[in-house]
């Protein structure tokens, strides 16, 4: 993806910082924007444990969430037509 003067930029978070002129930004660009090899180099070990962590937070959730919607679905299906068993309540204590 290009900038609109030109600077090859990375999208998602980056975009919203293509004009962006920071001491600490500086050094990480290259002639055609920001360079991939010097952003390698100059990532540290805590960041790369923390981008880890969230990186894989939301393709887990999701997951977590097709596979609740799932399991509930197929709960409704074996429960219409009486298969599912589940707990007997009839002697289940109960405060009145």
């Amino acid at each position: 993806m290009h900038s609109p003067i030109g600077e090859v930029i990375f999208g998602g978070e980056t975009m919203r910082f293509w004009d962006l002129r920071a001491p600490w930004l500086e050094p990480l660009r290259g002639p055609n924007g920001l360079d991939l090899s010097r952003l390698k180099k100059d990532i540290q070990p805590w960041q790369e444990r923390r981008s880890m962590k969230y990186m894989t937070h939301a393709p887990l959730g999701s997951l977590n969430s097709v596979g609740g919607h799932l399991w509930h679905a197929g709960r409704a299906h074996a429960a219409a037509p009486g298969f599912e068993k589940g707990i007997d309540h009839d002697l289940e204590p109960v405060l009145s």
